[in-house]
């Protein structure tokens, strides 16, 4: 047995649908500017015919249940919103095809990817990565997954509330790239794994909440997803 200084730390882990068993999570990764109204409301229209889709992750240890309360983060005046379809790996698989992307697919949940959005600009215009603004202690929220083999989503509702008031609202098939071409070329640059999640990318609508707020979303057949906003720590 291997001796640690220290106790590792503990597998991140998101409860199923209909099942007893938690599903382990190995890693996060997020789709940019995947809906073209958001990058156009974030001043980086994209243009699907000469650009490859981009990708930015999150630790594991920032995955946070859904219906849990989370402190204001450090070192932001700005926190966003972003209300994405979370899509979980089931198969191992490397250069994928998109015609076998199904193959691949566990199934769904609903996530919230969480921003510094002002630490995410400055980061942006300097050319610098965005770690501090996108990989934040618990901030990125998870649904149970549904379990979904095979499926390959291509419409749905997406919406997110806060306060009760409708912020985000869009459908699936407004993705600038689909499921299967999401898992094609993701896994050209990493062997993709089971407890894979993706994030899939977040409609137009984002904006700032501050404490006290709550925020509530869904994406049709897959589930819904809250999240209140404590004090700042």
């Amino acid at each position: 047995m291997t001796a640690y200084l220290w106790n590792p730390p503990a597998v991140q882990s998101l409860p199923v649908r209909g099942k007893t068993e938690r599903l382990p999570i190995n890693r996060i990764f997020c789709v940019g500017r995947n809906y073209a109204a958001h990058a156009i409301e974030m001043g980086r229209p994209v243009d699907k015919a000469t650009e490859r889709a981009f990708y930015f992750t999150k630790s594991p240890s920032a995955l946070v249940d859904s219906g849990a309360t989370v402190p204001y983060p450090p070192e932001t005046k700005n926190y966003h919103y972003e209300m994405e379809l979370v899509l979980v790996i089931g198969k191992a698989g490397f250069r994928i095809p998109a015609a076998d992307a199904h193959e691949h697919i566990y199934g769904y949940a609903t996530g919230l990817d969480m921003t510094r959005r002002d630490l995410q600009l400055v980061a942006r215009d300097k050319g610098r990565p965005w770690d501090t603004a996108k990989d934040i202690e618990q901030g990125a929220l998870c649904s149970e997954v549904v379990p979904m083999p095979g499926v390959v989503l291509e419409r749905g509702e997406i919406a997110l509330e806060v306060n009760g008031q409708t912020r985000q609202k869009s459908d699936l098939d407004k993705l600038l790239w689909n499921i299967r071409e999401i898992i094609e070329d993701l896994s050209l640059y990493y062997h993709l794994q089971p407890g894979d999640i993706i994030y899939t990318g977040t409609p137009e609508g984002v904006g700032a909440v501050v404490p006290g707020d709550v925020i509530t979303g869904h994406v049709e057949g897959v589930g819904e997803i809250s999240l209140t906003i404590g004090p700042a720590e």
